[in-house]
């Protein structure tokens, strides 16, 4: 069995009725990421297409590459992972910062067809190890130190354990037992077409647009993430979508502030968005406002996505007189739901448009509309990129509920899933019999299609009976003007089955003497709540743990309330 029969059983097909669907309604349009690339060099050769400021392990010095000088560099890359033995099909772990190389090395694997398994760089021994097992990676591309944490040295483990691994290439000048990534690009023969690089035996097959081009990771709070299969069609329809959707074009500027490889700013619209329409990737070693502040003003970004945690750091910083990021014109919030108090901060603050993102590597993505009222892109979580997305509000019993009713969200459409990678189990769960994804999520739906995010369906609390949405009670302790961020948990109670739990991180200048619980709490029930819906105990804290992209890791508060209630 080859490496590329290996990918189609794991795959579960689009059905060829709603491709066809697809495909004549122009949303498939038969493009891939190589050809992408090709004729975006063609179009803009000179034009600067990544900007690498470096300051990390895989280069301390600043890179700015051309949309010609990218695609040779992922030409050359190509060719040279050919010469090493990847092949079509074959899974690649690629685990790298917000680093050029990060594009380079992907473009390649997309030419070839080989899958990048995109790693987050926090990931460790536990992901990388699984990842590289269950896909059966032929390699894995890592940084050297980075952040004080030696890939080469997990990437030895991990090797010793799986036979199948036997590339690992290392972006920086001591790869150690490795590879060094900068000596594996090789010069493509002057009559091989550089689309289909040669392997040594004839040309590569070149990658066919309803090939998987990669798989992603789920966004799952528990558990090892599942893998997601993406397609050329479906992911660069989403990208074209995105593109649209938030007015990009070749002047447009994009700062990756986020891990590179996470969904969010890889495609909504993120940096391969912004390839696709012509501009300018930054990329940005560090989340902080101290580091993105000054790239901001000095490469002149017009538009960013940040998780909400990140944000807000980024708005008190403005409010405490930080400047820089004066050029912005669109700031993206995504990856969690932004509460309605933050949103309303934005435009003042910032001076920038506010443009809501509700969406999951799994497909469905969610967009407020730059000229939506200012209402909507503060209270909602905005509406689907594509007409042919079907949404789905239902109760327990999957049966449709009316809008303005909360339900699950069911979905399917033109770039979502039909299923995880090699995961029947998951996939029996996670999917209805005629396609659609339960997403997990608790949502409004509003008569104009606008979609208010309620919470996730395990983030419901159920005290004694009553259903406690935590968003809702996290919105209000937003609202007061010590509260710097607030996550509502469930802790278990030998009466009510759930109690809740609120966490809260205090904002700085209100350090010296903050507000106590039982204040808090009376803040909250004057906001008129129900006496079921005020929090059963206040925790403060001074950050919140959370994942590789800076959202909240619940299931650690949770796991640590419990924890202290077992000990008190």
């Amino acid at each position: 069995m080859t490496a590329l029969d290996d990918v189609l059983d794991g795959f579960t097909p689009y059905p060829a009725e709603f491709a066809e669907r697809y495909r004549a309604a122009g949303h498939w349009r038969g493009e891939t990421f190589g050809r992408m690339l090709r004729e975006r060099a063609a179009a803009h050769g000179e034009r600067i297409a990544v900007v690498d400021p470096g300051g990390h392990s895989v280069a301390a010095g600043e890179r700015r590459w051309t949309y010609a000088e990218l695609d040779r560099r992922a030409d050359r890359m190509a060719a040279g992972l050919l010469a090493r033995g990847v092949r079509a099909g074959d899974r690649v772990v690629v685990q790298l910062p917000n680093a050029a190389e990060f594009f380079e090395v992907v473009f390649a694997l997309f030419r070839i067809g080989a899958l990048p398994v995109f790693a987050l760089p926090a990931h460790r021994y536990a992901e990388i190890s699984h990842f590289c097992s269950f896909t059966g990676a032929v390699a894995y591309v890592v940084p050297g130190v980075e952040g004080g944490f030696d890939h080469r040295e997990l990437a030895g483990r991990v090797r010793a354990e799986n036979p199948a691994l036997r590339l690992v290439l290392v972006a920086g000048e001591d790869p150690g037992e490795h590879v060094r990534l900068a000596d594996v690009p090789c010069d493509v023969p002057g009559d091989v077409p550089c689309d289909v690089p040669c392997d040594g035996a004839g040309p590569a097959r070149e990658p066919a647009p309803g090939d998987v081009a990669f798989l992603q990771l789920s966004g799952g709070s528990t558990g090892v993430p599942k893998l997601i299969p993406r397609t050329h069609d479906d992911y660069i329809y989403s990208l074209r979508g995105s593109v649209e959707l938030c007015a990009l074009d070749g002047r447009s500027v994009y700062l990756c502030v986020l891990p590179a490889a996470h969904n969010f700013p890889l495609s909504s619209p993120g940096s391969l968005g912004t390839l696709y329409a012509g501009g300018r990737v930054v990329l940005c070693p560090q989340p902080n406002p101290e580091t993105a502040f000054p790239l901001i003003a000095r490469e002149g970004v017009t538009i960013t996505g940040l998780v909400p945690p990140l944000a807000l750091l980024w708005l008190d910083a403005a409010e405490r007189g930080a400047r820089g990021y004066e050029s912005l014109e669109v700031l993206l919030v995504g990856g969690a739901k932004f509460s309605t108090e933050a949103a309303r901060r934005v435009r003042p603050v910032l001076g920038c448009t506010l443009q809501q993102v509700f969406g999951m590597a799994e497909g469905l993505v969610n967009y407020t509309r730059l000229d939506d009222p200012e209402e909507l892109i503060t209270t909602t979580q905005g509406r689907p990129i594509s007409p042919d997305d079907e949404v789905r509000v239902v109760d327990d019993r999957d049966r449709d509920l009316p809008d303005g009713t909360t339900g699950h969200l069911l979905t399917r459409g033109p770039y979502t899933i039909r299923g995880y990678w090699n995961a029947p189990g998951h996939n029996a769960d996670s999917f209805t019999p005629d396609g659609f994804y339960r997403t997990g999520d608790l949502v409004r739906r509003l008569p104009g299609g606008h979609l208010v995010v309620e919470g996730r369906a395990k983030d419901q609390i159920n005290r004694g009976g009553e259903k406690v949405a935590a968003e809702e009670i996290e919105n209000h302790l937003l609202a007061h003007p010590a509260v710097h961020d607030a996550a509502v948990v469930s802790m278990p109670d030998p009466y009510l089955g759930e109690r809740t739990c609120a966490y809260v991180v205090i904002r700085a200048e209100h350090r010296e003497r903050p507000p106590k619980g039982v204040e808090l709490k009376r803040f909250v029930r004057q906001c008129g709540l129900a006496d079921y819906k005020v929090p059963d105990r206040v925790e403060f804290v001074d950050a919140f743990p959370a994942t590789g992209i800076g959202k909240v890791r619940k299931k650690d508060l949770r796991a640590a309330i419990a924890t202290s209630l077992t000990r008190s």
